[in-house]
């Protein structure tokens, strides 16, 4: 069955603090956005050498390995939500601590290459996920992170979060894209 358009969310479905995510998306048809995301993310990181997977623009921050790994860690958490709110399930579903997940997620042990293949992965099931909802489905709203938040909403979210820790990647760890378009 082809995927239904997916209408951006009105700013009450969800919360203040993802509008940003949101507004990245807010021109594509969000489906077509999710796909093409899979291979531009993986072409970008593809130029990332070896030497320089485990650069951090500053002390306390993240390495490139950390930040593809939080990618797919966060988009697991946002579907398991997209699932649940899609379902009906008012269950209020709990926030989550990244910076906690990221401690002890272990991406700086991995390849690159990896963490992407994991974060294609993901993003496959995601898609799936999308695919098989409904107009109905996608208008459904529940709780997480303590606030109220619609399927639709979920799906937009998704995307723009990618979006955005893209762009950080791009501008904070310009040094490692740079050498690595050099070679």
């Amino acid at each position: 069955m082809p995927a239904l358009p997916v209408p951006a969310p009105g700013a009450d479905e969800y919360a203040p603090y993802y509008a940003g995510y949101v507004a990245r998306m807010a021109n594509d048809d969000v489906i077509e956005a999710l796909v093409r995301q899979i291979d531009e993310t993986a072409t970008a990181l593809s130029r990332v050498k070896p030497a320089d997977e485990g650069y951090r623009y500053a002390a306390g921050k993240w390495t490139v390995r950390e930040v593809v790994g939080h990618l797919a860690d966060t988009e697991r958490i946002m579907s398991y939500r997209l699932l649940c709110i899609a379902r009906g399930d008012q269950t209020p579903l709990p926030s989550f601590d990244e910076n906690a997940y990221a401690a002890v997620a272990g991406a700086d042990s991995r390849r690159l290459s990896d963490l992407v293949a994991e974060f294609r992965t993901v993003r496959a099931a995601t898609l799936s996920l999308i695919r098989g909802l409904d107009a109905e489905a996608l208008g459904r709203r529940g709780i997480a992170s303590g606030r109220p938040v619609s399927a639709r909403a979920l799906v937009y979210i998704i995307g723009g979060h990618e979006r955005h820790h893209m762009a950080v990647l791009g501008e904070r760890y310009a040094a490692v894209f740079q050498a690595a378009r050099q070679s």
